[in-house]
Parts: C-alpha cells; sequence; structure tokens
C-alpha cells in the first residue's frame, strides 16, 4: 500500500525496502485531467452510447411508407395510387367504406391474387383497416413477399394513435352493397 499522507517520501526521495538496500521511487501526485479531456471523455462516451442505442431499438414503421387519411382520399381520388379496405364485410355495412376505395377482405386465401387482379401496376397501393393494426401487418407481409408499392394508413378509419381516422377527418363514406370483397 502506499502512503500519499503529506509525511510520506516524495519523488527523488530514497526509500529502504525491506531487504534494506536503498531505492529512488516517484511518489508525485496522478497527474490531473484537464476540463478538456473530460469533455472529450464524455462526447465519445456519449456517442458510443447513440451508437448501441440505435443498433438495438426495435425499428419503427417509416413515414415514407405511410399515409395520413387525407394524404391518401387526396392521392387516391387523384388516381396516384389504389386504395384498398382489407376490413370485414360487417365494418364495412357499419361505417361505409372511401369512395375511391376497393373493399377486399384480408381473411380470403386469394388475397394476394385478388389484389393483384385490382391494382393498376406500377402504381403504389395504399391499404386501410378500422385502426392501422391490420393494415400495419398486411403491408409488412406483402412487402416481406416481394411485393412492393406497398403503403399504410396507420389510422385507419375510425382512427389510432397515428390520426383521428378517416371518418373522424370528415372524409366522404359511400354504403357498402353487398359482396365485393
Amino acid at each position: 500500500m502506499v502512503d500519499l499522507s503529506p509525511s510520506a517520501p516524495r519523488k527523488g526521495h530514497d526509500v529502504k525496502t525491506p531487504g534494506g538496500s536503498a531505492m529512488t521511487q516517484d511518489f508525485s501526485p496522478p497527474v490531473r485531467l484537464a476540463r478538456r479531456d473530460l469533455l472529450v471523455f464524455g462526447l465519445v462516451g456519449a456517442a458510443v452510447g447513440l451508437l448501441s442505442y440505435s443498433a438495438t431499438r426495435p425499428l419503427l414503421p417509416d413515414r415514407a411508407g405511410s399515409l395520413t387519411a387525407t394524404e391518401a382520399f387526396e392521392l387516391a381520388q387523384a388516381g396516384q395510387i389504389t386504395l384498398i379496405d382489407i376490413r370485414r364485410p360487417d365494418e364495412w355495412a357499419a361505417t361505409g367504406i372511401a369512395p375511391a376505395a376497393h373493399p377486399l377482405d384480408m381473411r380470403r386465401e386469394d388475397f394476394a391474387d385478388r389484389l393483384a387482379e385490382i391494382a393498376d401496376p406500377g402504381q403504389p397501393v395504399a391499404l386501410i383497416c378500422a385502426r392501422g393494426v391490420r393494415s400495419a401487418r398486411m403491408s409488412q407481409e406483402l412487402t416481406t413477399r416481394g411485393i412492393g408499392g406497398i403503403i399504410d394508413i396507420p389510422e385507419g378509419m375510425i382512427g389510432s394513435a397515428a390520426g383521428p381516422g378517416w371518418i373522424a377527418r370528415d372524409l366522404p363514406v359511400t354504403p357498402y352493397e353487398g359482396d365485393q370483397g
């Protein structure tokens, strides 16, 4: 153990070893870190922490792959997207559907084939459901299958944390007229 008390030997003092021989030891105080050094160490630590956090956090939905209900309405009316309502027929009957939307029940075994028949080639396809949960899941599934140009409308028809929804935004709906999906 090193004695750093004021009476302890300092730089250049002879100290006797247990064997009786003398040696010179350097007992000068440790080098102090400058504020600049602490700042550099802090910044490096923050950068490493941020990179570690970014690499381990779950991926968030890409805003480029989603639209608000209002954006979807405008693009569908302009013919720039194919709007697909993937809810169930009882949900279509309860709220109606967007005027430009194609009702296509996502539970259909031939959903992907039917979607390919409805969608215009080369045009993005926007999926809408009630609250954005099913449309997000179906968007991911279709993208995983290699189908490109799929867009999610995360607020859905009746709203979610992503937004108030198609109906609350007072966007137009048409009554559902039977077995279309």
